[in-house]
């Protein structure tokens, strides 16, 4: 597994990337949007992936966290977890 990898289980947003897994509940996200910064706004965010110059930056704010996905396939990520919380909201 080279890049990030984004799936729904149940309503859990599933992101798997190298050896790590983190779960986040769907119900938690606030939002989902593209950061044009190198590193990330947020300083305490959770950062998946690595920070190339080159690579889109997919953040996922939720109540409690922020997470900064590192991905060369940004635009194919955020439209999944979109698609996932509306799924959920459906």
């Amino acid at each position: 597994m080279v890049g990030i990898d984004v799936k729904k289980l149940e309503d859990t947003l599933v992101i798997h990337w190298q050896m790590s897994k983190t779960e986040i509940p769907l119900s938690e996200i606030k939002e989902v949007f593209y950061d044009n910064t190198y590193a990330g706004e947020g300083k305490d965010a959770v950062r998946i992936g690595t920070p190339y110059g080159t690579t889109d930056r997919v953040v996922i704010s939720t109540h409690t966290k922020l997470y900064i996905l590192f991905t060369t396939n940004g635009s194919t990520i955020l439209n999944r977890i979109k698609s996932y919380i509306e799924e959920t909201n459906n």
